[in-house]
């Protein structure tokens, strides 16, 4: 038997596949020759997507299009960033910086305080400097606990409503990504969180507060609940006469919360407090004193931290009533520490505007790109009137214009 080598076409190549001449053989190898499998292709698909074929417009940017076009969106732009300026503009407040209370402040009157601890911005310019007078709280069980900073501040002409009150802290780097990770949010949704959902959840767990030296679960655990703000704040007191404004904790904190933070399923004896609400919690908890984060709205609003080293959160506001010019004192509890980092925490009081609060970057934005296309649509407009070019002019191309050159 004899046997020979043929040719044959494939679909993207030549295959080569043996010939049989007539003869017979024993071990008859035709029946052992396999069908050809099917080849593979990677041509895309015959459509229009894949074949980059879909219906487009292709504006043609010519003077005529251009020019009006700058124009309408500097027209745009310049009026609503106007608008935007001038509504963070009418925003009145008042920053007060008290870190240095317990070391600048007198102990047995107020004294007004240096001119680079505060800031206002009120339509009627203050004429009386805010004062401070520190004092000690007798009640708090613990010695470094009983520092008091009282406060007093003029408000001198009517604002709000609204009205709000936050503590702004400065150089906390609360956007570090180990500490930004670190909670549960299991447990903030009020599950029964085990110790290896706390400890290995990816992307959100506790490490490395999760237990406590015995292996008990902490509630609420990891680091942001630990690092917790806990400087306390009355409302404003009215002082001289002016009556006092009452402020309200409710409705600080987001309202989608209440699908975020729910109260805990936990049993008291499961679970104790982070390290540091331990003064807080002397004795860890019990079922009397087992906190409900489903309204604490302070720990809700420290939950979420902030991008910047510099950020403010609300403790108290007042929707409903105007806070009517005059003297105010606010008390403040102090028990957050930020001096040994360096850094700074504030009192401030503010309004709003329909754009916000008082930010005048997105107006000045707004403005400054409008005039750009205004300078830009009529220095397009001089230069089409003075030096017009014609459209589609094919001298203008490089390479003509080279042969251009060689020829002359």
């Amino acid at each position: 038997m004899a046997f020979g080598l043929r040719r044959r076409k494939g679909s993207d190549e030549q295959q080569e596949e043996p010939e049989y001449d007539g003869m017979e053989s024993s071990d008859s190898l035709s029946d052992s020759v396999q069908p050809d499998e099917k080849q593979k292709s990677h041509k895309p698909a015959e459509n229009a997507f894949r074949q980059q074929k879909l219906k487009a417009y292709h504006p043609i940017l010519t003077p005529k299009t251009i020019i009006p076009l700058l124009l309408a969106i500097a027209v745009v732009f310049i009026p609503l960033g106007a608008g935007m300026l001038y509504g963070a503009n009418r925003v009145e407040e008042l920053v007060i910086d008290y870190t240095y209370c317990e070391g600048g402040a007198l102990t047995n009157a107020f004294s007004d305080m240096s001119e680079s601890y505060y800031e206002s911005h009120f339509h009627t310019p203050m004429t009386i400097a805010p004062k401070w007078r520190y004092s000690i709280n007798e009640s708090e069980t613990y010695e470094d606990e009983r520092g008091v900073c009282e406060i007093q501040f003029q408000i001198p002409n009517d604002i709000g409503p609204s009205v709000y009150l936050f503590y702004r802290l400065k150089n906390f780097y609360a956007n570090h990504r180990r500490y930004v990770k670190s909670f549960s949010e299991d447990q903030l949704h009020g599950t029964a969180a085990s110790l290896s959902v706390i400890k290995d959840t990816v992307g959100q767990n506790c490490e490395p507060l999760s237990t406590d030296e015995n292996g008990k679960k902490i509630y609420p655990c990891g680091l942001i609940a630990n690092s917790l703000y806990n400087d306390t704040y009355t409302s404003p007191v009215g002082v001289n006469g002016t009556s006092d404004y009452g402020m309200t904790r409710e409705g600080i904190a987001w309202a989608t919360n209440k699908n975020r933070f729910k109260m805990t399923k936990y049993n008291a004896s499961e679970v104790v407090p982070p390290p540091n609400w331990i003064k807080s919690y002397p004795n860890g908890y019990t079922e009397e004193n087992m906190p409900d984060i489903s309204t604490w709205y302070e720990f809700q609003n420290w939950m979420a931290p902030s991008a910047l080293a510099l950020f403010s959160k609300m403790v108290l506001r007042n929707d409903d009533d105007k806070m009517v010019a005059g003297t105010y004192q606010i008390t403040v509890g102090l028990h957050f520490p930020v001096i040994p980092y360096d850094g700074r925490k504030y009192i401030y009081l503010t309004t709003r505007s329909v754009t916000g609060g008082k930010n005048p970057f997105l107006g000045i934005a707004w403005i400054v790109g409008g005039a750009i296309c205004l300078v830009l649509s009529l220095a397009f407009l001089i230069v089409n009137i003075l030096h017009p070019r014609k459209l589609g002019d094919v001298n203008h191309l490089s390479w003509v214009k080279a042969q251009q050159k060689q020829e002359s």
